[in-house]
């Protein structure tokens, strides 16, 4: 079982203090986001996400998790503040740039949203297909992303034909595709038991191990104590504590 252990070589890549960080890939600066004439979603937050981090985003239900990870892939836009992914600020981004943005992003959410009539092989590639990546590339990108989830065999099935579990790494499978520098996952083990929950965790600390960028957002107390990862708490939209491990879970059975 991978545990997302820090060795002393990945340590000395990220060098020393508090979080260890590398230069940021994800900042906000003074955000805030407001629907209409309702009470803001997310209010002044500040925070920062180094290249190669793995971090939790959590709080209760209603608290922002998901609009704030809406901010960072452009499927919603600050209200007021900086948003800058990769060193973009993407409040000047143009609808037409958002497309490529997100070619760096890749996205799991807790409701599949598999295609149930075609292939896991197809599923995985349609995000290849629609920007006209040649069919033989798609098709060995695909084969290749889905031998890493462990689900190369069932390239033929079709969704319905799997497991909650496999499911869920055909989704990764999808987002990762692209070979994102950035990965979001919002309550990706929301639907799952206890058992598949770690398997999905274990793969996502893998993806994680070969560089990739990782932010999850759950409301598991239990995976922030067993993964020991830095934790951003949400409360009604502000960010209210940053914690590691026990420590976070602890926070959020307080809370």
């Amino acid at each position: 079982m991978t545990m997302c252990v820090i060795t002393p070589e990945s340590r000395r890549r990220r060098g020393k203090g508090r979080w260890a960080k590398q230069r940021p890939v994800i900042q906000m600066f003074h955000v805030s986001k407001s629907f209409g004439n309702d009470p803001p979603t997310l209010v002044d937050i500040n925070l920062d996400i180094a290249k190669g981090e793995f971090v939790f985003l959590t709080g209760p239900s209603g608290a922002g998790k998901t609009t704030l990870l809406k901010l960072i892939f452009l499927a919603e836009r600050a209200s007021k503040g900086q948003v800058l992914v990769a060193g973009r600020n993407v409040a000047r981004l143009r609808d037409s740039g958002i497309p490529y943005l997100r070619r760096n992003i890749g996205v799991v959410f807790q409701d599949f949203k598999l295609l149930p009539r075609r292939s896991v092989l197809d599923n995985v590639g349609f995000a290849l297909h629609v920007v006209g990546t040649p069919r033989e590339v798609v098709r060995e990108k695909s084969l290749r992303t889905l031998k890493l989830v462990g689900l190369a065999n069932k390239a033929h099935l079709l969704p319905p034909k799997l497991s909650g579990g496999e499911q869920q790494r055909v989704v990764i499978a999808r987002a990762l595709v692209n070979d994102p520098a950035i990965l979001l996952a919002d309550e990706p083990t929301g639907n799952l038991d206890p058992a598949l929950t770690v398997e999905i965790m274990d793969l996502l600390c893998d993806v994680n191990a070969r560089g990739t960028t990782i932010v999850v957002a759950t409301h598991d107390a239990t995976l922030i104590q067993r993964y020991q990862k830095r934790t951003l708490r949400l409360e009604q939209g502000t960010l209210v504590a940053e914690e590691k491990g026990a420590r976070a879970a602890q926070l959020m059975v307080q809370g």
